[in-house]
């Protein structure tokens, strides 16, 4: 760290104790100047070690991302290799801190990471998935610097999809007063709430950190999204000795309060204000939702009293060519996109995802379940659940347990448990429903069973999912009626029946869902493609409603027409020849593509046209000539299906309701690629080096209409106050997520640009193979204070 850098640190932290902030926590962001090898040795923990020819990095990392495919490596890790790696900080830490408690705040390292602060071993966590906290006070030399070092070692197992390698979440430095509320200190419940009235419950852990018995003083205040105080409860008391925490309970009654929904998910800040001989130690800020949540036997889920179907999602963390280093902005922009959608809830699938992706769907309206863990002692963490499933699961529930989004704890998914003869997989579920509900009881459990379940081992939850068990589920209701049901795996398209789960019969299985009130509601396997589980040449599971860059699939027609009540009609043609990345059978869905363009040998050919509608008729035209209306309701899955002879031209659908038209849909055969389309998400960045821009890159043909069959490399490159962060086309068959250059995919592309913490321009230059006009979108980073 250069004489500058000390120099304005020390400043910055003399500035806040100037202006107050001394009294009460400094939390940093700790992302930045990190230096990472990926090598090992045992000599990179020490504080003199010189790391100058380490690779310069920022957090979120994933180096597996970057690295080369091997065939013959393992599916699940997307054909890319286990390794140990390292990460260093050097950091300054001026004299104010003296006196402070100061502790560093991991987000996620996955996995068995051991941390180092001046060469002293904090310890060591082999989950990969869990928030990591250690207390650096007793080896941090104040007025000097110190250096943090980490170890990650990805070998020995990993899951059964891709989790990348390194320290892929956010890193915190927090320095507090010796009295302060304990991380994850307050733990806030709304059993009763109405739009008249609402009593928040509030239990708040304070620590006293100090070498003396201390009283302290405890107050509560609710502010709302303006920033005004809509209530404020009674003073709490405590008196707690040296080196000890303990609890106040305090009620802050709430009038009129405005409810958290799904439409409008209104959030609260919970200020805790702790004082020790009426000086302010602490101040605690906690976001709430203020709702009640319930689920019915017979009726499935209520938010507030009111029914809804949870029109769900799986989804796994990772972003294509992003890896599992994922910015905050990439998380925002696909829960913007699924919400739009019409996804209502999204099952994390199967580990507890970062703090942020939980922020925004609190302030997006997301119902959410936080899954604990894929498998118990079947799979990777076998070797550690004996030793660490309590501190993994109390950190997911202690981390999380505040957030009006969450609506389930999932103990498990598709356990090896659950089918045991013996009673090992029932009394090992009872310990873990036990643990949660001791721990946190405002929700009841859940978890994932897979095929052959026994029914005592599904009985053992408080709500039972099914995945891809729709018609067992059907029969398990009529023979235990007080049993609570979702579909915590729902295949995209075909049905299974109960004893023969590939029966492959085309009607979807959201029918089952939407067509039984009991079904609390079903979670898609998957909503977006991901990494891992696959089969070579696919690094990844390709059978999504949205591809990784979270481009729409002609599939996901029908669930937009099923969950999105605005009128729509979508055309798809079926073809076998199509170039997909066709995934594993069951999550298959027939080979559709969008668009009217195919050989000169189909010419004449009968083909099979879907159209797709949530309308009560459809007519079809081709060429302007009309081929007929039909009903829909006469055809399953809402597909109304065609068949046509394929003649160049243009194919149009026009959906209604009545004799009134609601909705339209078309496509034109293209020619060849003469331009594209390129179209910024955001043009304006916040410059805090970790915002970002998607610019989605399409095909067009000299009229101006989208070209899918006719793709072209494209090559970016970024100048200004910005950086290449990675481009995708949605084709998991990819050879490297690594350069600046790479082919359309149905004519399209994904490129990604992130902000550097300097204020001004970023111009992205786009050049498409074959078209002569270069592309350039002009960003803006600017002051924080902007955004």
């Amino acid at each position: 760290m250069n004489v500058i850098k000390v120099i304005l640190v020390v400043v910055f932290l003399n500035l806040c104790a100037c202006y107050g902030y001394a009294s009460s926590r400094i939390k940093l962001n700790f992302d930045f100047d990190w230096k990472f090898s990926l090598t090992d040795h045992p000599g990179y923990a020490a504080i003199d070690y010189s790391d100058a020819n380490w690779e310069q990095v920022q957090l979120p990392h994933d180096w597996n991302i970057k690295q080369k495919f091997d065939r013959k490596g393992i599916g699940s890790a997307a054909y890319l290799p286990e390794g140990i790696g390292w990460y260093r900080k050097t950091f300054f830490v001026p004299q104010s801190y003296k006196g402070r408690t100061v502790s560093i705040l991991f987000d996620g390292i996955f996995q068995q990471s051991d941390v180092y602060i001046n060469g002293k071993h904090l310890g060591h966590r082999p989950y990969g998935f869990c928030s990591i906290e250690y207390d650096l006070t007793p080896y941090l030399h104040t007025g000097k610097e110190n250096v943090i070092a980490v170890r990650v070692n990805t070998t020995g197992g990993r899951p059964r999809w891709y989790a990348g390698a390194g320290i892929y979440r956010h890193v915190w430095l927090t320095a507090a007063n010796p009295v302060h509320v304990a991380t994850y200190g307050t733990y806030i419940t709304t059993p009763e709430a109405t739009e008249d009235h609402a009593d928040v419950k509030i239990v708040t852990t304070v620590s006293n950190q100090s070498d003396k018995e201390q009283a302290i003083t405890v107050t509560q205040r609710l502010i709302d999204d303006s920033g005004k105080e809509v209530a404020r409860g009674k003073k709490g008391h405590l008196l707690i000795k040296a080196g000890n925490t303990a609890d106040v309970e305090q009620i802050v009654p709430v009038a009129s309060p405005r409810l958290w929904t799904l439409e409008n998910p209104v959030m609260y800040t919970m200020e805790t204000t702790v004082k020790v001989n009426n000086r302010v130690t602490d101040v605690y800020a906690t976001p709430i939702g203020i709702r009640t949540i319930h689920f019915d036997k017979d009726k499935g889920f209520f938010l507030n009293g009111k029914h809804h179907k949870l029109k769900g999602v799986c989804l796994h963390q990772d972003a294509g060519c992003l890896g599992v280093a994922v910015p905050d902005r990439s998380y925002e922009r696909r829960l913007e996109i699924l919400k739009e959608y019409g996804c209502n809830a999204i099952r994390c699938s199967h580990n507890q995802p970062s703090a942020e992706f939980l922020d925004m769907c609190d302030r997006m309206g997301f119902l959410v379940i936080d899954e604990a863990f894929d498998k118990w002692k079947g799979g990777y963490y076998k070797q550690h659940f004996d030793e660490w499933w309590q501190k993994d699961m109390a950190n997911m529930i202690l981390r999380d347990r505040n957030h009006p989004s969450i609506i389930l704890w999932s103990i498990g998914n598709e356990v090896g448990e659950a089918s045991r003869k013996d009673n090992e997989g029932i009394e090992r579920a009872t310990m873990l429903r036990d643990f949660v509900h001791k721990l946190e009881p405002s929700r009841l459990v859940t978890l994932a069973a897979q095929n052959n379940h026994r029914e005592e081992f599904a009985s053992v939850p408080d709500v039972i999912g099914y995945n891809y068990l729709e018609a067992r589920m059907l029969s398990d209701k009529k023979k235990l009626p007080e049993r609570i049901c979702l579909v915590s795996e729902e295949l995209p398209y075909y049905r299974g029946e109960e004893g023969r789960l590939r029966s492959y019969t085309p009607l979807n299985p959201w029918q089952i869902v939407a067509g039984n009130d009991f079904v609390a509601g079903g979670f898609i396997w998957p909503g977006v493609d991901y990494l891992g589980e696959a089969g070579w040449p696919s690094k990844g599971w390709p059978n999504g409603l949205f591809d990784v860059c979270m481009f729409e699939k002609p599939r996901a027609a029908y669930h937009r027409a099923m969950w999105n009540p605005k009128p729509m009609v979508h055309i798809a043609v079926l073809d076998q020849a199509l170039d997909i990345d066709h995934g594993r059978d069951l999550w298959q869905w027939p080979p559709i593509a969008s668009h009217w363009n195919f050989p000169d040998k189909y010419r004449g050919m009968v083909m099979e046209i879907r159209t797709t509608t949530n309308c009560e008729s459809v007519e079809l035209f081709l060429n302007g000539n009309s081929m007929g209306r039909h009903k829909t309701a006469n055809f399953t899955n809402n597909t109304i299906v065609w068949y046509l002879p394929y003649n160049p031209g243009k194919l149009e659908a026009k959906g209604y309701n009545g004799e009134t038209e609601v909705a339209s849909y078309r496509l034109i055969t293209s020619g060849e690629t003469d331009a594209a389309i390129v179209t910024a998400d955001r043009t304006e960045l916040k410059a805090d080096g970790q915002d970002l821009s998607h610019i989605a890159i399409h095909l067009l043909d000299k009229d101006g209409n989208r070209v899918q069959t006719d793709d072209r490399k494209v090559t970016v490159t970024v100048k200004g106050e910005g950086k290449f962060l990675g481009m995708d086309n949605g084709d998991l068959r990819r050879e490297s997520f690594t350069g600046n250059t790479q082919k359309t995919y149905f004519g399209n592309m994904l490129a990604i640009v992130q902000s550097t913490k300097k204020m001004g321009k970023i111009s992205v230059h786009i050049v498409v193979e074959g078209v002569d006009k270069e592309y350039v979108v002009d960003l803006q980073s600017q002051s924080l204070k902007n955004k």
